[in-house]
């Protein structure tokens, strides 16, 4: 293979990222997003998120309104949520809010202080 071939392993790797929105961390973003993918929070976002798969990892922090098919939270996020199937509380995970839900796990040590509904 020469330089610009990809091996198919690469090529399945770069089409599972595509379309994909990260928020590094120290980076601030305020406004409004349609990701068609994922949506991995690593630093501040303050805004409305629509996403397939929202990731607010463990130094991130969201406030705003959150819409997604999964929603995992090892950070913090203050919002209104709706989140249709799997919706994620990590231990080290906090929720304030509003929140809607297909399903959900809340793992021991994390925290979810505001309403909840499952759809």
């Amino acid at each position: 293979m020469n330089e610009y071939q990809q091996h198919p392993a690469q090529q399945t790797q770069m089409f599972d990222t595509a379309n994909d929105l990260v928020i590094g961390k120290g980076v601030s973003f305020t406004g409004t997003v349609a990701v068609p993918n994922r949506a991995v929070i690593n630093g501040t976002f303050n805004g409305e998120l629509t996403a397939r798969e929202l990731i607010v990892e463990a130094d991130g922090d969201m406030s705003g309104t959150s819409t997604a098919t999964d929603i995992e939270v090892k950070g913090v996020l203050k919002s209104t949520v709706k989140c249709s199937n799997l919706l994620t509380i990590h231990a080290t995970g906090t929720i304030d809010g509003s929140m809607e839900y297909g399903e959900i796990v809340i793992e021991r040590g994390g925290k979810f202080a505001g309403t909840m509904k499952q759809r």
